[in-house]
Order: structure tokens, then C-alpha cells, then sequence
């Protein structure tokens, strides 16, 4: 996370992920790379983070596109998204995906089911409504607060689920 001395961040934004970024955003393509420690281009098959000597702890593909889930299956490292994560597999460190698509053919599950049987985490970003979210912005905070929680870094983006009140007679 940006400004977290305990959290170095190296992100690739693959050209289509430009795209839509122009479309989905507000943030620029500039103001989205600020928010990276260091980031690359997608086709840098040179970067530190294509190397199993590089040391991470864990890598996120967010959004992933059924393109990307399927190179990563496959291990088909044709760009630096692919290639990283293939290294974090064969290192056996953390991979969390977040799938884009909806609703998901048979292929995409079977690939998302091949990821998650080598030990993957899906986290698809599915909206949370106890939290009574007021804007967008609430719910891609609880979907970020979800996907901290799952890198184990500690934080209090959003509110948690504390049970409900009511009493079971």
C-alpha cells in the first residue's frame, strides 16, 4: 500500500487494463501508476518481479480478466501479468484472483477450479449490502479491506460483520 513503509507494491497494468481505465476511472494512467512503489510495462519480461529470485510475498491479478485466468492455468507467461504469476506459483507464495467476467461459462470456472485446486485464492469482487454501502466507492473499499485481510495486512477500511442482534427463541 502507497505511503506503508511495511509494504513495497510493484504493479503492471496490461494495455487493455489502459482501456478500461479510461472508461471505469476518474484516476489517470499516471495517478494510477503513482500508486505503485515501482511499476512496469506489461510486455517487460526483464522485470524484477519475472524472476523466482526476486523475493515477494504475494501477488494480486485485479481485475483478471478470463484472458489472463487462462494464461496463469496454463502457465502461457506470454506478458509480465502471466509471468509473474506463474513465478509466484512455482515459488509456492500467495495468489489472489478477482475475476472480471459475468456470468461465467463452464471454461471459466473450470480455469478458475484449476487455479484454486494449486491453491489460488478467487476473491471475486461481490458486493457486501450489511455494510449498507451509500456509493460505488464503499463497495470497492470493502472489496479492498477483503483483499488486505486475505494478504494479512492489517487494516480498518470498512466496517465487519459483528453478528446480528436479534435474539433465536
Amino acid at each position: 500500500m502507497q505511503n506503508d513503509p511495511g509494504v513495497e507494491t510493484h504493479g503492471v497494468i496490461s494495455s487493455w487494463a489502459k482501456q478500461n481505465l479510461k472508461i471505469e476511472s476518474f484516476l489517470s494512467l499516471h495517478e494510477l501508476e503513482n500508486l505503485f512503489d515501482y511499476h512496469y510495462a506489461s510486455n517487460n519480461m526483464g522485470a524484477a518481479i519475472a524472476s523466482g529470485s526476486y523475493i515477494v510475498d504475494a501477488m494480486v491479478v485485479v481485475p483478471a480478466s478470463m484472458k489472463t485466468v487462462s494464461a496463469i492455468a496454463y502457465g502461457f507467461g506470454d506478458n509480465l501479468i502471466a509471468r509473474a504469476a506463474d513465478v509466484i506459483l512455482k515459488e509456492q507464495k500467495k495468489l489472489i484472483i478477482v475475476p472480471r467476467e459475468t456470468p461465467l461459462s463452464t471454461l471459466h470456472l473450470e480455469n478458475l477450479t484449476k487455479l484454486s485446486k494449486m491453491g489460488v485464492q478467487i476473491i471475486p469482487p461481490i458486493p457486501a449490502f450489511y455494510t449498507q454501502p451509500q456509493s460505488i466507492e464503499d463497495l470497492i473499499t470493502h472489496q479492498t479491506m477483503k483483499l488486505l485481510d486475505a494478504l494479512g495486512i492489517e487494516n480498518q477500511l470498512d466496517q465487519r460483520w459483528q453478528g446480528n442482534d436479534r435474539h433465536e427463541h
